[in-house]
């Protein structure tokens, strides 16, 4: 049985005593730890932990996962639009659905894994056919290739399970997360036309050399790009106007849009509209969220435009749901800037100018570069995390992830370092943005699968109903999911070491509102274990692991406990 004896200022703790009772002044106590050579220079901290637990974004448990690949709880709804065209492996739509995000939020899985926020691909109505551009027939089973804004697509569900979905999503205290497309329609195929030369360019492709080769520009080819940049009013696609026709519905989204653009001033720009479909979702259902797809090849003000049109609409939901409203936290926007990276802090480089998105509406971006500093160890990560976001980025968030649905070089695609990955997403500061299937171990190798399709598979329920190694790695995300659900410190707060070797280090929050504080230990010996707590919790506190379900009092500065684990997550009980 092996004893770990952590050093920090406690190891002084009678002198320290002494010299604070005859009133030495502050100063001199550094001074006389920075003269002991193995004792970090620490701060004394005095936290006195909040009983309620505030949701802060910047602290979030992010859960993103294909609408169409993560559970299928209406089969009624599969063939829907007669897609029924033999596809390319996992390029086709295979069942999931909104239902099925319902059924697993009842049954406790997300909240058993600490998410706190579901953030799924979007749901809005897509093309009918399918697009075979080398890789076989493909389907917007993804969600990115918009028919629609203002339907939800009948394979996903309708807006009554979204509603639904969202009740119970709240109940359980998860915001939900939709997926703002505004660069671009769904591509063109003989049952899909193109919208008008007045809404969208078909060329050319974009190249990336500067700002203008990279929004002026189609993604790919057949992928109409929308003109955002456009001021002039144009009429509604014929197509468009024909289909809420015979849908029934046309008066009353021509209502909609005319007391829309009556309200705001707005030019009928192509823009507009969409930002006035993609609102609506807030007013009405009481989204609380919206992730930004492809933002750089967007002219950046169309997301002032955009924020200031969702803080309109969830101002307006909550005065309509007094009794729905959860907290009093805004509306949270966050962005996909393709290769923008916490380095960069606030500029992304386009190369012939720099854009600051947080100037644009902004609450956060996703970031790209965690994947990369994976590999550094955990102080490496943790210190440089919590200082920038502490400094050049404090008001502002970052999701950090270690895989995605497009993402073709995750930190861990052979799933051989799942508890790693699990301790350095999840204990990270910033926004963990949890892919479906990491928690599980979910394959990101399909054999047969050409491109990003090898990333889509779906989700692997049966494995983790009979695979004990994958319950064992499920278990382990789920400790440390609901702790970090139950300590904003640790996304939010400010990281501080405490011992290098074996490794423990503290997370506080300290706002006006708000306190929060935490220890955590990892890759610890196994068994007895005597921890320094003193810079935090005060003799007598009872703390709790987390992890181990084990208790210890805090006597002169030290919790002592035995666990068969080398993961450590105390609280105060």
């Amino acid at each position: 049985m092996s004893k770990t004896i952590l050093k920090n200022t406690y190891s002084l703790r009678p002198f320290r005593k002494f010299f604070v009772h005859i009133a030495l002044p502050f100063f001199a106590i550094n001074i006389l730890l920075l003269s002991c050579k193995d004792i970090p220079k620490q701060e004394i901290i005095e936290v006195k932990p909040s009983k309620e637990i505030p949701f802060i974004w910047e602290g979030a448990n992010l859960y993103f996962l294909l609408t169409d690949r993560f559970k299928n709880g209406d089969t009624s709804n599969d063939k829907s639009y007669n897609r029924t065209k033999e596809t390319g492996k996992l390029r086709g739509f295979e069942g999931g659905d909104i239902r099925g995000i319902i059924q697993k939020i009842e049954v406790g899985y997300f909240t058993d894994l600490g998410i706190n926020a579901i953030w799924m691909t979007p749901i809005f109505e897509q093309i009918e056919e399918s697009v075979n551009e080398g890789t076989g027939n493909t389907y917007g089973y993804h969600g990115y290739w918009t028919k629609d804004w203002t339907n939800l697509d009948a394979n996903f569900g309708t807006k009554e399970d979204l509603k639904e979905l969202v009740e119970k999503a709240h109940k359980k205290g998860i915001r939900i997360v939709l997926d703002a497309v505004i660069n671009h329609t769904g591509p063109v195929t003989g049952r899909d036309p193109v919208w008008g030369d007045d809404w969208v360019r078909t060329g050319p492709q974009c190249t990336y050399k500067n700002f203008e080769t990279t929004t002026a520009c189609t993604l790919v080819k057949n992928l109409p790009d929308i003109k955002t940049e456009s001021d002039e009013n144009v009429e509604l696609p014929e197509f468009l106007v024909t289909k809420w026709k015979e849908e029934g519905r046309y008066e009353e989204e021509i209502t909609e849009l005319d007391a829309f653009f009556k309200r705001t001033g707005y030019p009928r720009a192509p823009r507009f509209y969409i930002i006035k479909w993609l609102t609506d979702y807030i007013t009405e259902f009481g989204i609380d969220s919206y992730r930004a797809d492809t933002v750089k090849h967007t002219e950046e003000s169309v997301w002032a435009e955009f924020k200031n049109e969702c803080d309109y609409a969830f101002t307006e939901w909550k005065k309509n749901n007094p009794n729905k409203v959860l907290d009093d936290n805004d509306f949270y926007l966050f962005a996909e800037v393709y290769n923008y990276n916490i380095s960069s802090a606030k500029a992304f480089d386009f190369g012939d100018r720099k854009v600051n998105y947080f100037d644009f509406g902004f609450d956060g971006m996703i970031n790209f570069e965690f994947k990369y500093n994976a590999k550094d160890d955990y102080e490496t990560i943790f210190s440089r995390y919590s200082n920038i976001l502490n400094n050049e980025l404090k008001g502002n968030s970052i999701i950090n992830y270690l895989s995605s649905h497009d993402d073709s070089g995750p930190f861990d695609k052979k799933r051989k370092k799942s508890i790693e990955s699990a301790n350095k997403l999840l204990l990270s500061p910033g926004i963990s943005q949890v892919y479906y299937g990491d928690e599980s171990a979910r394959s990101l190798i399909i054999e047969g699968t050409v491109g990003d399709a090898t990333l889509r598979s779906n989700m692997n329920w049966k494995q983790i109903k009979s695979d004990k190694k994958t319950k064992q790695v499920l278990t382990h995300w789920q400790k440390l999911g609901q702790f970090r659900n139950n300590h904003p410190a640790i996304g939010a707060g400010v990281h501080q070491m405490i011992s290098k070797s074996p490794y423990i280090f503290s997370r506080i929050l300290k706002n006006d509102s708000f306190q929060d504080a935490v220890i955590i230990g990892l890759e610890l010996p196994r068994g007895e274990k005597e921890i320094e707590v003193g810079l935090i919790f005060k003799n007598g506190d009872i703390l709790i692991d987390k992890f181990s379900g084990i208790e210890s009092q805090v006597k002169e500065g030290k919790a002592v406990l035995t666990t068969e684990f080398d993961t450590l997550l105390f609280e105060l009980k």
